[in-house]
């Protein structure tokens, strides 16, 4: 079979994914969003002229879903015809395509799904699963439960989530903290401590609710109870604000998820203003980028967490040369086939080629509008 093989295909759509339970964390309680209900999915189909297919997708938790799919859209036609092994390149067209609006945010938010899915067509070629195709260091990697451990749950909600979680064999549990009343988060630490005992790893999540003086605080309060990391204490881009609580603080200090390029990445990696970085490939846009960026993080000897979009992250995190993390939602669950095993505190890599997923017929009647180019 000849090796030339040109992108022939591609399939955009659009899906709704409604949460089972309005989802609700600190941003909520101090009037800055409202509660979640939903998450919009951009995805992207690709096949090539061999037959060879891949998937990607991109998504928004609140405003912004739309405007990825517009942008998508007004580009996508321009990989047609293109070697779809040429991933750098290809990005880089489509980037230019749509350079008046930047490269960060929505801009590049949109070229990701279309990169993930050529990452997953070129592990697919070669019958591996993408960590291997890039090189991984392990075959599992450290997990923890995000999903049971927000506001809008009572703390004895969230400690019958975590004894399940723990269970099924996922080693951490993360709870969302920054309520208005500390005294009311430093109770739902405790309990949740007390709860799962000092043996399991325990994280907490502020999503940029404190001010300096509050993170420093509760910072040293939080000590205490032995956490694996303090989850974006400040605004994402207090870059020197993360940086004075990495220093001062015995608890490690994470952050990243909300950055939306890696040249912001950059700036907060320069700052020294984090331990564990947490960012995320589809909203810096897509694995090209992300393996920037995890190098420069490696450099500087940073600890890896990738937020959210555990089918994506599970790979990359392998692939990280120090050991990561990567975050357990099941939110996700109905909109693929396969699943994701978790065994002993670990998510395993699954031996299935790229990606390893599948849309299911619920992602497909959950899709509000398609659009197609090429044969």
């Amino acid at each position: 079979m000849s090796t030339v093989d040109l992108i022939r295909h591609v399939k955009l759509s659009t899906a709704r994914l409604p949460l089972a339970v309005p989802i609700s964390d600190a941003k909520v309680f101090t009037g800055r969003q409202k509660p979640m209900t939903e998450v919009v999915f951009l995805f992207a189909e690709i096949t090539t002229e061999q037959g060879h297919t891949g998937l990607g997708f991109s998504y928004s938790k609140r405003a912004g879903g739309p405007a990825q799919y517009a942008h998508a859209k007004e580009v996508a036609e321009g990989i047609i015809g293109e070697d779809p092994n040429d991933i750098g390149k290809i990005y880089t067209k489509l980037l230019w395509a749509g350079a008046s609006v930047g490269r960060s945010g929505v801009a590049t938010q949109a070229l990701a799904a279309i990169d993930i899915a050529l990452y997953d067509l070129k592990a697919k070629r070669a019958g591996l699963p993408l960590a291997k195709l890039l090189g991984s260091y392990r075959d599992s990697v450290q997990t923890y439960n995000t999903s049971g451990g927000f506001l809008n749950a009572t703390l004895d909600e969230v400690k019958a989530r975590a004894t399940q979680s723990v269970e099924e064999g996922i080693g951490g549990i993360k709870i969302k903290v920054g309520l208005p009343d500390s005294k009311e988060d430093l109770r739902r630490v405790a309990g949740i401590r007390e709860h799962i005992g000092w043996d399991v790893p325990l994280m907490v999540d502020a999503n940029q609710q404190w001010d300096r003086a509050t993170a420093l605080r509760m910072g040293r309060q939080l000590e205490e109870f032995n956490l694996i990391w303090i989850e974006e204490p400040l605004d994402a881009y207090d870059f020197e604000g993360h940086a004075h609580l990495a220093q001062v603080l015995d608890t490690p200090i994470a952050t990243g998820e909300m950055l939306a390029s890696v040249a912001e990445h950059k700036g907060l990696i320069a700052a020294n203003g984090c331990d564990i970085i947490q960012p995320d490939a589809p909203r810096v846009g897509g694995i090209t980028q992300f393996l920037r960026l995890a190098a420069l993080a490696d450099e500087r000897g940073l600890g890896l967490a990738p937020h959210f979009a555990m089918e994506i992250h599970l790979h990359l995190a392998a692939a990280y040369p120090r050991e990561p993390w990567v975050e357990h939602f099941d939110w996700l669950d109905p909109l693929f086939n396969e699943r994701l095993e978790t065994k002993n505190g670990r998510m395993m890599v699954p031996d299935r080629p790229g990606l390893g997923v599948t849309l299911s017929d619920q992602a497909r009647a959950w899709t509000t509008e398609t659009v197609e180019f090429g044969a």
